[in-house]
């Protein structure tokens, strides 16, 4: 992995996501050169973090805006949606409540909405009814795919949003295979965690079933061939809903979230690497829960233990071998523990390869290419 901080995982990974999202390498070194020395100073230095990617974000935008008024919306377009990585890629790294964090996430949506507005990509931004409530999403609609396409499902970790997945490869990848993508801020996550409220629940296929029954809605979407795909803490998101939500009809996870919750006293141990600074703060934020013994209390119930085993529809795990964060064994014991399953793989990424790193941050066209062919073979 690219590492230009020494001694911070958590900046370096952020950078690394960044650029494998939409960021332009020689823009980001000379934004982050002023901070690397820095990051020694861990969580006390994020805001500086958060200063240097915002003013990148700004000088994007900036030349968005001029593109615009010249009248080169499509040139404009590809501006707004690299701000966006930029002020989220300095957002995310923010503690719960710094003001300034509010503004830069606004700044995100604004750069992204901008970015849709020009844009000639087949890309929408939707809501999906959720009880009495909604959350949002972005529906790309594969080119490939004829009057009614198949789809996938694309959920979010911890911390990601549905803007991040958009600029991942994977969205591409599919629809070069004629697949397209829903990509949503489902509940404890992006828009509807910051904006509406809406705190992660363990029952990952409620928000998971709403999201099939906004899919099935779609004159556009055939919905006999819908799968879901995770990654991250999305590796515990996506299995789940398969396992109980039998409307879909594969799930993959990129990244084997098997035991989330015995990975938070691991971590409480200091065993393992956080994925952004202030986690405490931040998985009570998520969750919903007001204090870090009320969260450890609660952690244990969210595990894939007896619930892999639920899955009956074609199932991939997979997982970086130099993954930080999430260990190893978790994706024996999620590939293993899928014993319905009529059609299981096992896929762990090597140095060779790449995409070793935790979600592939140090590659994420790796693991992108075979969940793209995987699931193109299946759905």
């Amino acid at each position: 992995m690219f590492e230009p901080f020494p001694g911070n995982y958590v900046w370096n990974l952020s950078t690394n996501i960044a650029l494998n999202t939409g960021a332009q390498l020689n823009e980001v070194l000379d934004a982050i050169r002023p901070v690397i020395e820095r990051a020694s100073e861990g969580d006390d230095a994020t805001e500086a973090y958060l200063e240097a990617y915002e003013r990148l974000g700004d000088r994007i935008a900036e030349l968005a805006d001029e593109d615009l008024l010249a009248g080169n919306a499509l040139s404009a377009s590809d501006k707004y949606e690299r701000a966006a990585v930029y002020y989220l890629t300095g957002e995310r790294m923010q503690r719960i409540g710094y003001a300034p964090r509010e503004r830069v996430y606004d700044k995100m949506l604004s750069s992204f909405d901008a970015f849709l507005a020009h844009t000639d990509a087949p890309a929408e931004r939707v809501e999906i009814p959720f009880g009495d409530t909604a959350f949002p999403g972005i529906f790309y609609r594969s080119p490939l795919a004829g009057d009614r396409s198949p789809v996938i499902v694309h959920v979010n970790g911890l911390d990601s949003t549905k803007e991040m997945i958009y600029g991942a490869p994977l969205r591409n990848e599919l629809a070069r295979r004629g697949i397209s993508m829903l990509m949503v801020d489902h509940p404890g996550t992006g828009e509807a965690l910051r904006l509406r409220g809406l705190t992660a629940q363990v029952e990952s296929e409620a928000w998971g079933g709403a999201c099939v029954d906004y899919l099935e809605s779609r004159r556009d979407v055939d919905p006999e061939r819908i799968g879901i795909v995770g990654w991250s803490l999305g590796g515990y998101y996506a299995p789940r809903a398969a396992a109980f939500e039998k409307r879909f009809k594969l799930c993959a996870c990129w990244g084997a979230n098997y035991n989330w919750g015995e990975l938070q006293r691991r971590r409480a141990e200091r065993e393992g690497e956080n994925p952004v600074p202030h986690y405490w703060e931040h998985v009570q934020w998520v969750w919903g829960k007001g204090s870090f013994e009320d969260f450890m209390k609660f952690a244990p119930a969210v595990t894939l233990e007896g619930v892999v085993s639920e899955i009956t529809v074609p199932f991939l795990v997979t997982h970086g071998s130099g993954d930080r964060q999430i260990p190893l064994e978790y994706a024996y014991a999620q590939y293993e523990g899928a014993v319905k399953s009529p059609d299981r793989e096992l896929k762990i990424l090597t140095e060779r390869e790449g995409g070793i790193e935790h979600v592939g941050g140090d590659n994420m066209l790796a693991a992108s290419s075979i969940i793209a062919d995987w699931v193109a073979a299946r759905l």
